[in-house]
C-alpha cells in the first residue's frame, strides 16, 4: 500500500488538511465581512487579524511543546481537534450576530489551537514512519497544508458572498471541524517517551528555556533559523500578491486566486518531489541550491510582473505569453520553497531526542512567528515609505541570496553525513 494511504499517515494527513481548510475558511470569511462592514477601517482590522492569529505561536509554543512531549499524542490531537468544534460553534454565533468581537475571539482561539497542534503533527511522524519515509511523510504534510490553505481561502470568500453566506460558512466550519475529530480518532496511538516531563506555565521563562534547549542542539538550531527565513520569504510573497495584482497588473481578485493556486500547487509539488530527489535520505544536500533558485525565480517573477501590466483578469492571464511566464515563475519559486523546507523539518525530527521532538518543533514555531512579525513590520515600513510590491519582492530575492550563502556554509556539513 502506498505510504499516503497507510493508516500510519493518511488519518494525520486528513486531520491536518481539514484543519488548514477550516482555519483559512474562517479567516477569509472574517476578512470579507470586515472589509464590507468596517468601511475605511477594514484594512487596519484585517492587519490586526493576522497579529491576533499569530500571537499564540509566540507566547504559548513552549507549553504546547511540553504537552505534546509529555502526553500520548493521538489522544492530545483528539482533544485539540475537539476544541475546534467548540470554536466553530462560537464562530457560528459570531457570524450570525455580525459580532467582530466574538469572531476575533474565535480567531485567537484558532491560533491557540494551531499552536498546540503544530508540535503534535510533526513530532508524531517519527513515531509512525521509518527513517526512510520521513521525507515523503513531511512532504505530504507540507503539500496538504498548502493545498488546504488554498481551498479554505477560496471557499471562505466564495461561500460568505452567497445568499445566506454567514449561515453556510457557519455550517461548513462546524462540519469540517467534526470531520477533523473523526479523522483524529483513526490516527494510531503514539505513547509518550517522557511522561514525567514538567509542564510549566511561566510563559516568558518557559519560552526562554525552550530556546536555550534548541540552541544546545546545533543541527536543530541551524535548521530552525533556515526555516524561519523560508517563512519570512513566503509570508512576504503572499502579503504582496494582492497589492501587486491590484496596483502593478491592474487586475481583479480572480487573478489573486489564480496566483495563490499556482503558489500552493508549487509548494506541494516541491514538497512531494523532495523525497524522490533525495531518495529518502535525510540530508541538507540540496537546500542551498533550492535557496539559490528561490532567489532566481523570485527575481524572474518580479521582472515578469513589470511586463504583464494590463492583464486585468484570469482569462487574459492564461491566454497570454506574459501571463504564463509570470505563473510559471511563481510555480517554480514556490516549488523551490518546498524543496528547501521539507529536508529541514526532517533533520529537526531526526536530530532531536525522542523525548524532545515536539519541543524542538515548538521552538521552531516561536522563531518562525517572531521572524514573520518582524518581516511584516519591515514590509509595512517600506510600503509606508512608498516602496512598491515589486521592489519589495526584488529586495527579498537579493536578501535571500545572502541567506543562501549562509545556508551553504552552515548546512553543507550535513551533506557529508546523509541518513541511510
Amino acid at each position: 500500500m502506498p505510504l499516503i494511504f497507510s493508516r500510519r499517515l493518511f488519518p494525520l494527513l486528513v486531520t491536518q488538511a481539514l484543519g488548514a481548510i477550516n482555519d483559512n475558511l474562517f479567516k477569509n470569511a472574517l476578512v470579507v465581512m470586515v472589509l464590507f462592514q468596517a468601511g475605511t477601517g477594514g484594512s487596519a482590522m484585517v492587519a490586526a487579524a493576522g497579529g491576533v492569529f499569530i500571537l499564540p505561536y509566540v507566547v504559548l509554543s513552549a507549553t504546547a511543546g511540553q504537552i505534546a512531549d509529555r502526553y500520548e499524542k493521538r489522544r492530545t490531537i483528539f482533544w485539540v481537534k475537539l476544541a475546534e468544534v467548540g470554536l466553530m460553534s462560537l464562530a457560528a454565533c459570531g457570524f450570525l450576530l455580525g459580532s467582530t468581537t466574538v469572531l476575533f475571539a474565535v480567531l485567537f482561539g484558532l491560533g491557540v489551537q494551531a499552536t498546540f497542534f503544530g508540535p503534535l503533527k510533526y513530532a508524531i511522524l517519527p513515531d509512525h514512519l521509518e527513517t526512510g519515509e520521513l521525507l515523503a511523510g513531511n512532504g505530504l504534510v507540507e503539500a496538504g497544508t498548502f493545498l488546504g490553505i488554498l481551498a479554505g481561502t477560496i471557499a471562505g470568500g466564495a461561500l460568505f458572498l452567497l445568499p445566506d453566506g454567514r449561515l453556510i460558512v457557519s455550517i461548513a466550519g462546524f462540519a469540517i471541524a467534526t470531520a477533523g475529530v473523526a479523522s483524529a480518532l483513526a490516527i494510531p496511538p503514539a505513547p509518550s517517551r517522557v511522561p514525567d516531563l514538567h509542564v510549566g506555565w511561566n510563559i516568558a521563562g518557559e519560552t526562554a528555556a525552550l530556546l536555550r534547549l534548541a540552541r544546545g542542539n546545533n543541527a536543530v538550531w541551524l535548521c530552525l533559523l533556515a526555516l524561519s527565513w523560508f517563512w519570512v520569504v513566503g509570508a512576504t510573497v503572499l502579503t504582496e500578491l494582492p497589492t501587486l495584482v491590484r496596483d502593478d497588473l491592474g487586475a481583479d481578485g480572480h487573478v489573486v486566486t489564480l496566483l495563490l493556486a499556482f503558489f500552493s500547487v508549487g509548494v506541494g509539488v516541491g514538497s512531494v518531489l523532495c523525497a524522490r530527489v533525495l531518495k529518502g535520505r535525510i540530508t541538507a544536500r540540496y537546500v542551498p541550491l533550492a535557496a539559490l533558485f528561490l532567489s532566481v525565480f523570485l527575481l524572474l517573477f518580479a521582472f515578469s510582473v513589470r511586463s504583464a501590466h494590463g492583464i486585468s483578469n484570469a482569462a487574459l492571464m492564461v491566454s497570454s505569453f506574459a501571463g504564463w511566464r509570470l505563473l510559471v515563475n511563481l510555480l517554480l519559486l514556490s516549488a523551490c520553497g518546498g524543496l528547501y523546507s521539507v529536508p529541514l523539518y526532517a533533520i529537526i525530527q531526526q536530530r532531536s531526542g525522542t523525548g524532545e521532538r515536539a519541543r524542538m518543533i515548538a521552538a521552531n514555531n516561536v522563531v518562525n512567528a517572531a521572524a514573520m512579525v518582524g518581516a511584516a513590520g519591515l514590509t509595512a515600513l517600506l510600503a509606508m515609505a512608498g516602496v512598491g510590491p515589486v521592489a519589495i519582492l526584488e529586495a527579498t530575492a537579493l536578501a535571500n541570496l545572502a541567506v543562501a550563502g549562509w545556508v551553504f556554509r552552515a548546512l553543507m556539513p550535513e551533506r557529508l553525513r546523509p541518513s541511510a
